[in-house]
């Protein structure tokens, strides 16, 4: 999962992921199944990458309007061609201010496990600030599974830092949302945290 071998690849992106990925797809339909739990009008799509995972979803939440951001322009360019023309695409970082909310769900596929421990945390914790009451934040990703035998994707320890599932619920409810994970095959996991209200709120 080495990012810098897709950053210069966005055309060859698909096939490459899914080569050493053999759940990708899965994934994706996992992500997009729990973003549509409930209806939803305004998605952020947190790594949007060449537009898979905001397709998946927009499939599903056909009305919603779209904020995709992603650190590549060239990436970014191939996600316009197959997102509607309405999809707001930003450049920027997931450790740059996330746009500004309420969204009803926040998604992110194969791009959080780029970040360490302190920054999961740190961003789940920005995530919660930019979701309306109750809404979802969908994280489908790469993850450090509890029996080393079941890692099958290839990662290079810079790049990629997953964490185990329960690490990240603990972070995610410490954040504020109610947390768990929907969907895990072997190194790859769909964890769905729901913004619990604050009493001011």
């Amino acid at each position: 999962m080495s990012h810098s071998q897709y950053h210069f690849h966005p055309r060859n992106y698909e096939e490459m992921v899914t080569a050493e990925v053999p759940g990708y797809h899965r994934l994706q339909a996992a992500v997009a199944e729990a973003a549509a739990a409930r209806p939803a009008a305004h998605i952020l799509d947190l790594g949007t990458g060449t537009g898979a995972t905001a397709r998946a979803v927009l499939a599903v939440l056909s009305d919603a309007q779209l904020v995709g951001v992603d650190e590549s322009t060239d990436m970014l360019a191939v996600a316009r061609t197959v997102l509607p023309a309405s999809a707001d695409l930003r450049v920027g970082q997931l450790q740059d201010p996330l746009p500004a909310g309420p969204f009803d769900v926040v998604v992110s596929a194969l791009a959080v496990h780029h970040l360490d421990r302190a920054g999961k945390a740190d961003l789940f914790r920005r995530v919660a600030g930019v979701l309306a009451p109750g809404g979802r934040f969908v994280l489908g990703d790469v993850i450090e599974p509890v029996d080393p035998a079941d890692v099958v994707t290839p990662i290079d320890g810079v790049f990629d830092q997953p964490s185990p599932i329960a690490d990240q619920l603990t972070w995610l409810a410490e954040a504020g949302f109610e947390a768990e994970a929907v969907w895990v095959e072997r190194d790859l996991a769909v964890l769905v945290g729901v913004r619990v209200p604050s009493p001011a709120s």
